[in-house]
């Protein structure tokens, strides 16, 4: 998250940065710098950086976001998450770690 706010408020070069399309909505429960997400048919641009963010970027509330510096930013999103729950289930079967073949 914090490589995606340096990219869309200018902190690295433009040239070389990659390219995050902000969306033009108007809902209430967003954000300001709310990201568009687009859809790809294929694997490779699916799973990239630039796509894998778009949610929980846009789940981030607003006052988060729009933080002056990167420091204030990591410190709102710290306390904005220490809030959040975080469900994981360390006794969950791990689905496909088997043979290919069929055959074990």
């Amino acid at each position: 998250m914090i490589e995606t706010f340096k990219i869309l408020t200018g902190k690295y070069d433009a040239l070389i940065s990659p390219t995050l399309i902000t969306a033009i909505s108007c809902i209430a429960r967003s954000n300001d710098l709310r990201l568009q997400k687009n859809r790809f048919k294929y694997d490779q641009r699916k799973y990239c950086f630039t796509n894998r963010v778009v949610n929980i970027w846009n789940s981030l509330p607003n006052y988060v976001v729009s933080a002056n510096t990167t420091n204030v930013f990591k410190n709102r999103l710290d306390k904005f998450w220490q809030d959040q729950e975080i469900i994981y289930d360390f006794k969950a079967q791990i689905e496909g770690t088997g043979s290919r073949s069929g055959v074990e």
